[in-house]
């Protein structure tokens, strides 16, 4: 077992395929914020609702220079149609064997309806120009989160 990622410690580097073909590597933002947020599955309500609000927000984060990348085990192909069906404008990272997701510590036993199972916990890391993490949201609650996020990488210098 790893441990556990904190605030101020570097980011583990992820390479990971992306909706429309391609990378996305860590490295190649460096000298820019990253707002790195992982999610259970494309196309969900809660999922939906989230990449729906980085992508209204998308601008500011812009201004804010920082870049925002979404993680979930889906395939490039499902973000593809998740993307499209909801005119998303973020990227979309696929981690199909839950790599990065597990070195961030975020495959965990959940449960729903009194039956347990391993999932993808919500969580956000906005990551800061020298590759340090600048905050962690866990277990985050999609409702207000993206203004929080914003906030934060706004505040960010």
């Amino acid at each position: 077992m790893m441990s556990p990622i904190e605030e101020s410690s570097i980011a583990p580097e992820i390479d990971l395929p992306r909706d429309g073909g391609g990378h996305v590597r860590l490295g190649d933002f460096k000298g820019q914020k990253v707002v790195l947020y992982f999610y259970p599955a494309d196309d969900t309500s809660g999922c939906t609702l989230e990449a729906l609000d980085f992508t209204r927000h998308l601008p500011e984060f812009e201004k804010a220079g920082a870049v925002v990348v979404g993680v979930s085990p889906d395939s490039e192909q499902s973000h593809d149609k998740f993307k499209a069906k909801h005119s998303l404008s973020i990227i979309l990272a696929a981690d199909v064997d839950r790599t990065v997701i597990e070195s961030f510590g975020l495959w965990v036993e959940k449960q729903m309806y009194g039956r347990k199972f391993m999932g993808v916990e919500r969580a956000t890391f906005l990551i800061a120009p020298d590759g340090r993490i600048a905050k962690i949201w866990r277990n985050v609650k999609v409702k207000g989160h993206v203004d929080e996020v914003l906030s934060a990488a706004q505040a960010l210098q």
